[in-house]
């Protein structure tokens, strides 16, 4: 299998130790109580959003329920759809301590497969509390807008990660590698909030780190054997699962697809895009 990347500047860039080798027990101690007091306000947030309604809840609410003042709250969440996310942050420093300690010759797309375990890891430490976030953020506008805030921020991680180990030099015309690289990085977290949805949806049962690996071995062929594939082929109800259009003058790639389109397909339709 073909690298999906140049490791050109592999050599040339200075990898940063992970911060948790030189943290003393002092500052793990206080990290571990901030994002403890973060999830007691988590929690107390999401059950009166299921007994009050988002809309009907309150800031000074969720401060009395949790036993703390409103400026506690406040020193973890700037707002109250803010609260029922406590370790987005943590987890994002762990998924970039991921990149940081990444062995030398490390295929960049495995790499970045291993970073966005950390999300699924963070879901999967608790079912229970996962499954009644993905309902709430589904009834809840200003919840599930936050919810892709989110995902994006991993996204530019994962982006900047494969971008920065192609050669400085190589983005010129007709090299495709920068291209490969944020679709890359976008089917990674793709492949990710499918099988996600997929396991909330079932009340967070199943072994979702084996249905995860499944996804991704999917995305490293689709990426680590070069650009190409098969057209999409027509649904159940005679649509195509997935559809591109491209709009050459701004060299952009619009691909709308069905929400229960398979991923395989989804990802073959990607290709043949890019191979065009």
């Amino acid at each position: 299998m073909s690298q999906p990347v140049k490791a050109t500047r592999t050599e040339r860039t200075k990898r940063t130790p992970s911060s948790g080798g030189g943290e003393s027990a002092g500052s793990r101690r206080a990290a571990a109580q901030r994002l403890s007091m973060r999830r007691k306000l988590a929690a107390a947030a999401m059950e009166l959003f299921a007994t009050k309604g988002y809309e009907g809840t309150t800031v000074d609410e969720i401060a009395a329920r949790a036993g703390v003042a409103r400026r506690t709250f406040f020193r973890h969440f700037r707002s109250k759809e803010e609260a029922i996310f406590p370790d987005h942050d943590d987890t994002l420093v762990r998924a970039a301590a991921v990149l940081d300690a990444a062995p030398p010759h490390e295929n960049p797309l495995d790499t970045v497969c291993r970073g966005i375990k950390e999300v699924m890891r963070m879901y999967a430490a608790s079912p229970a509390v996962s499954v009644e976030r993905y309902r709430l953020t589904r009834e809840v506008p200003a919840l599930r807008e936050r919810e892709i805030a989110s995902v994006a921020r991993y996204e530019r991680l994962f982006t900047r990660y494969l971008l920065g180990h192609f050669d400085e030099g190589a983005h010129h015309d007709g090299d495709d590698d920068p291209l490969l690289a944020e679709v890359a990085a976008s089917a990674v977290v793709t492949a990710h909030n499918h099988v996600l949805r997929r396991w909330l949806r079932a009340g967070g049962q199943g072994d979702l780190e084996s249905q995860l690996d499944h996804a991704f071995a999917i995305v490293r062929e689709t990426f680590g054997s070069g650009i190409g594939g098969r057209p999409a082929v027509a649904g159940a109800v005679g649509r195509p699962v997935a559809a591109v259009s491209a709009a050459e003058e701004d060299e952009v790639v619009v691909m709308v697809a069905r929400t229960d389109a398979p991923l395989t397909e989804v990802m073959r339709t990607i290709k043949e895009a890019l191979r065009r």
